[in-house]
């Protein structure tokens, strides 16, 4: 069970989990943008639920929900690429966390420093 601040969790707009259609886990998840604190630089986008904003918030490492493996990942355990977490924002509408970290080597799972670095579409 979460310990995660009422007045947070009464502020979050979850999206239900989309490999949990009958929200059989009673997970409800929202976006998290990771973005280098000192740079603006966008790293990357994941998934939190409750319980990982409450890790986040409290041990100062990005911890996100997989949904494929359905299970929480704290960046950099297995690839030791941590985020330190600097501060987290929600956005206006409540549906979207940003999270402002120290990012430590590369932050997508392809070995690139940002997840955004290969898809330019044209404008």
């Amino acid at each position: 069970m979460t310990a995660l601040d009422p007045a947070i969790t009464a502020r979050l707009k979850r999206s239900p989990d989309p490999d949990d259609p009958q929200g059989s886990s009673g997970r409800g998840l929202v976006a998290a943008i990771a973005q280098q604190h000192d740079t603006g630089e966008v790293l990357m986008m994941a998934w939190m639920d409750d319980e990982a904003l409450h890790r986040t918030l409290t041990t100062g490492r990005a911890t996100y929900w997989s949904r494929s493996r359905q299970e929480y990942w704290v960046k950099g355990d297995t690839s030791g690429h941590v985020q330190w977490v600097k501060e987290v924002r929600l956005d206006c509408d409540g549906d979207t966390l940003l999270v402002k970290v120290d990012q430590e080597g590369a932050a997508c799972h392809t070995g690139a420093r940002t997840c955004f670095d290969d898809g330019l579409l044209g404008a």
